[in-house]
């Protein structure tokens, strides 16, 4: 009885944060992915449609939104010498493009 009713909450628990991860502000969806460099980071769209990204680097530097059709790699800059981290992917507001 347990473990069907765990089940249930586990995949109700799940769809707001599928939600939340396609608003602007948000993380990329997983077919965004990202490979971060010294110099550039590159960010590929492997989803089916369009996506307005930019990147998130942990002291916080705006990078400017970018637009990746599918398949497309959209470059963003590294994380330097310094070691300026690439924490992640996220999306942008698209009424600002």
């Amino acid at each position: 009885m347990y473990g069907v009713v765990g089940v249930v909450l586990s995949v109700a628990g799940a769809t707001p944060a599928v939600a939340e991860a396609t608003e602007a502000g948000g993380a990329a969806p997983a077919c965004v992915g990202y490979s971060a460099g010294w110099r550039y980071t590159f960010v590929s769209n492997g989803c089916e449609g369009t996506q307005h990204v930019t990147v998130e680097y942990r002291d916080g530097t705006s990078a400017p939104c970018r637009t990746a059709a599918p398949g497309d790699t959209v470059t963003f800059p590294g994380y330097g010498t310094t070691g300026n981290d690439v924490l992640g992917v996220a999306l942008c507001d698209t009424t600002t493009l």
